[in-house]
């Protein structure tokens, strides 16, 4: 869509946090290009093509426990033991180069490619020496302590699928498959800025009734977390010709734009209006608390967040709805679950039916008991609850207020991206 279309589709009601979050996801879609990195380089970025197996893993029969190798079936069917000689050894990195026949076994390290002949390993601490020859009781199974080729992966598998984030363990994964490097979506490019007169940048004088701007540092931890590339274009006064020309340029340069600030009916908040003007409003109005001015749209080719001013609103706004969108949008699938965690809560909470509610609250454990408390300070402009919280607390619409010992749905920190 051409920035000057100023077509406008949004329906001016507000939406449930499940319906925005719908909307969002069903909106967006995965951004074109890729490249080849290295997989020391690879942490975090999201694959574009599968990871295919190029052989067996593990790529021969081999011992899941320190023990001896031999065969199951030369093994007594009831009481007493059986003596076996041992005529060798197999460690891992140095197999056994004969064939075991009856009543023969081989010393054998976890790891350790199976002799041929052999198909079962007896753990050493179920195993009494005798000089040369070994003494087993029965109970041994076929096959038993026995890893296969290819058990946990066969050659020409998918060992990991496109979409998926790579994490520390998808590293060991590709490198003991003897790759050295993998095909990535190219980075996320996201603008950024903040909105408002009232706005001083750190390291300079803050004039009477200004504030200092936090939120763009919020945003670019979260943002640079995820693993963005970042365009940060500082604080826009609240002149209509001065957001205008940030949108234009940040539509010009990146995948998405997230502003904060100026979203909301003021006579200073030009957010909602030009993004009627230069592009198109999906909604602006959300059933939630804090963040309930929220708009999401487009302009151009680029997607567009326009977040609340207050702190703490724009931390819940972007992990409830744009953080999921980001990943999408960057090409991950599926998308990560986020469960909600029953859990009794300490104290006394005031709810009113109508709008999800996201309160900030610490999880700790009484008298054997994990239980959760609302942080002491509830403001959508207090960020120190968001600092000192591990966790959400949410409320659902329909709920009321909650007494000490009912139990809540929690959403940890831990796990957020």
């Amino acid at each position: 869509m051409s920035l000057e279309t100023g077509a406008t589709t949004a329906p001016r009601t507000s939406l449930s946090v499940e319906d925005a979050r719908h909307r969002i996801l069903n909106a967006v879609s995965p951004i074109d290009g890729w490249e080849r990195v290295a997989i020391r380089d690879a942490l975090g970025r999201v694959l574009r093509e599968d990871v295919i197996a190029p052989f067996n893993v593990p790529a021969h029969d081999n011992s899941a426990m320190d023990g001896y190798a031999l065969r199951a079936e030369d093994l007594p069917d009831g009481i007493g033991e059986r003596s076996f000689r041992v005529i060798g050894s197999a460690f891992a990195g140095r197999s056994f180069s004969g064939i075991v026949g009856t009543g023969q076994a081989v010393r054998i390290m976890t790891g350790g490619v199976m002799p041929a002949g052999a198909d079962s390993v007896v753990m050493q601490e179920k195993v009494r020496t005798d000089g040369e020859h070994i003494l087993i009781s029965a109970g041994v199974q076929h096959g038993q302590n026995v890893r296969r080729a290819g058990e946990d992966l066969s050659e020409g598998s998918v060992a990991i699928p496109r979409g998926k984030r790579i994490g520390p363990a998808d590293l060991g994964l590709v490198a003991s498959l003897g790759l050295a490097e993998l095909c990535v979506a190219r980075r996320l490019r996201v603008a950024f800025f903040s909105t408002g007169d009232e706005l001083a940048s750190i390291g300079s004088p803050a004039a009477p009734g200004q504030v200092y701007d936090s939120n763009r540092y919020t945003l670019h931890g979260v943002l640079t977390r995820l693993g963005c590339d970042l365009v940060d274009m500082g604080v826009i006064p609240d002149r209509p010709e001065a957001i205008e020309a940030a949108f234009r340029s940040a539509a010009a340069s990146s995948d998405v734009i997230l502003s904060s600030g100026g979203v909301s009916v003021g006579d200073a908040d030009f957010i909602r209006t030009l993004m009627d003007r230069l592009g198109e409003v999906n909604f602006w109005k959300i059933d939630i608390k804090p963040g309930r001015p929220m708009a999401f749209g487009r302009i151009g080719n680029t997607w567009m967040f326009g977040l609340p001013g207050n702190p703490v609103a724009v931390m819940v706004t972007y992990y409830q709805f744009v953080m999921d969108a980001l990943l999408k949008i960057a090409g991950v699938s599926p998308l990560p679950e986020r469960p909600l965690i029953p859990m009794v809560c300490a104290t006394a909470i005031r709810k009113s039916a109508g709008r999800q509610e996201y309160l900030r609250g610490h999880l700790l454990c009484e008298d054997g008991t994990w239980k959760v408390r609302p942080a002491a300070a509830q403001g959508s402009g207090i960020l120190r609850s968001m600092s000192e919280a591990n966790c959400f607390i949410v409320l659902r619409e329909s709920q009321g207020d909650v007494a000490p010992g009912d139990t809540v749905d929690v959403q940890l920190f831990d796990g957020l991206v």
